[in-house]
């Protein structure tokens, strides 16, 4: 089975949501994943002890909602297969234009860099780098980052990587013209680029 990881953020519970959508807990049964990346402003026990039951390897940055977190580091960085992957909230970045995200990626010496704070899914290839926003899992509303009268749509991610590639799976909770909720996914890959070897003289 593959080794698949959650990375999952802003979830604001219970100040601005409710709870994680029922039809997200269905996918997140405990024993399919084997780490969670947290990417902040996860602001009550109760969240992070049901995330700790759908992966007890449960790794976390510090958002700025959380605020009685206090010993909680601002970025942190895994390794699975050839690939480094970091993970920060956001509040710490001037902007998230891709060239902040980039300098942030190389500071953390990264292959890959989820960032949160948006509450907005995002996924895009730069300068050889991959970079994730898993949006936010409720859907929970955010003061900033949005166009007006624009709905925050429910989203979370898992990795699936396999040496120097990643396949991303993005989970979001859309409504039909009817309003009925059906979680949609998307599939989006990436490669590491590998530097050309040279080849032996004798």
């Amino acid at each position: 089975m593959a080794f698949l990881i959650l990375v999952i953020g802003d979830l604001h519970i219970p100040d601005r949501a409710l709870d994680i959508p029922q039809k997200f807990k269905k996918l997140l049964s405990p024993g399919k994943i084997g780490q969670t990346l947290c990417l902040g402003n996860l602001t009550d026990k109760h969240t992070y002890e049901y995330l700790r039951s759908v992966a007890p390897d449960l790794k976390i940055v510090k958002g700025r909602f959380d605020v009685e977190a206090t010993s909680l580091p601002l970025s942190q960085v895994v390794t699975h297969g050839s690939l480094r992957i970091g993970f920060v909230e956001g509040f710490t970045l001037v902007s998230t234009e891709p060239d902040l995200l980039l300098a942030e990626a190389n500071k953390l010496d990264v292959d890959v860099l989820c960032w949160g704070g948006t509450h907005r899914f995002d996924a895009f290839e730069y300068m050889d780098k991959f970079f994730v926003n898993p949006g936010s899992a409720t859907g929970a509303y955010t003061t900033g980052w949005t166009k007006d009268g624009e709905d925050m749509v429910p989203s979370f991610c898992l990795m699936d990587v396999q040496g120097i590639s990643l396949t991303l799976y993005v989970y979001q909770l859309k409504k039909d013209a009817n309003g009925v909720e059906n979680v949609a996914v998307e599939k989006v890959t990436y490669t590491k680029p590998v530097e050309p070897t040279g080849g032996s003289t004798s």
